[in-house]
């Protein structure tokens, strides 16, 4: 199977510096029927040295400081016995992926859908500027390297929080799902660590964050993921993928790691029905 994305309509960053239209070009969000566009093409040179620029302004946020909007939430036909937070990618929001909740509800009648938004924070890769994120990023040459530990734990604790709240309305916590898109996807797979049980992890153009730390805790050892990439991705490397997919696995997790060929930073109809179907099978919808 051959993945294309093409640009249905585009929607800007919240804040498009020089540094990021040269990094991500342009941002594109929709849908084509069951095709999700949300393309980052990375127009990146030969040498793709992108780092923290010397100029680049202080970014360090108090966590504190972080102000999350309301997510959007999408209820289904029927009662909700289950449900699915999906994060979106840097610079996006909650809108960006919205949409796809209609197209994989209308097969998953008793599934609520729930996307958030990250909160405004300095990006180093931004040249300092703010713009949603669900952590800071130095680089996308060495993604693994100068993590904002701090920032990827916060999300995490914010996603727990949002898990702790399907909880409260009558879902247990093994049957939500987190998942998400680059940025996102590697947010949610900061869930795998979490002291609270879910039913499965979702990451695509993802790659494992923080992974020289323990990041299989006794609670998601045995947690399902799926992990989705396309090998034409100039953004999120496909090799970051495959290879957090294998580091997954040696540790003993239970991973699926998917390649679409010719897919680049985006998302496509054959991936989008393998997470429909992921979805079904763990929550036996």
């Amino acid at each position: 199977i051959i993945c294309f994305a093409s640009v249905q309509k585009t929607q800007p960053l919240l804040v498009l510096t020089l540094g990021l239209l040269m990094l991500f070009g342009i941002v594109a969000q929709g849908t084509t029927g069951a095709l999700k566009q949300h393309f980052k093409r990375a127009t990146l040179p030969a040498h793709k040295h992108w780092s923290r620029p010397s100029s680049a302004r202080n970014t360090h946020v108090s966590m504190a400081a972080l102000r999350y909007p309301t997510p959007i939430k999408l209820e289904p036909k029927g009662t909700a016995t289950g449900a699915v937070i999906f994060l979106h990618g840097l610079g996006d929001t909650a809108s960006g992926w919205a949409d796809i909740g209609p197209q994989l509800q209308a097969d998953l009648k008793h599934t609520r859908f729930i996307f958030p938004t990250a909160p405004l924070r300095p990006i180093t890769l931004n040249f300092g500027m703010s713009m949603t994120g669900w952590y800071d990023i130095n680089s996308l040459e060495a993604i693994n390297m100068k993590e904002d530990a701090e920032g990827l734990k916060e999300s995490q604790r914010y996603v727990e929080e949002l898990v702790q709240a399907q909880v409260s309305s009558g879902i247990p916590s093994e049957r939500v799902i987190v998942g998400g898109f680059s940025q996102g996807g590697a947010t949610a797979l900061m869930m795998l660590r979490s002291n609270i049980k879910v039913g499965g992890i979702i990451g695509l153009s993802a790659y494992l964050p923080l992974a020289g730390e323990n990041f299989l805790s006794e609670q998601n050892k045995a947690t399902p993921i799926l992990l989705g990439h396309g090998d034409a991705d100039q953004v999120v490397f496909y090799e970051y993928g495959k290879q957090s997919a294998e580091k997954l696995s040696a540790a003993g997790a239970d991973v699926k790691f998917s390649t679409f060929p010719g897919m680049p930073h985006s998302a496509c109809a054959p991936e989008l029905l393998e997470v429909k179907e992921f979805i079904k099978k763990h929550l036996n919808e």
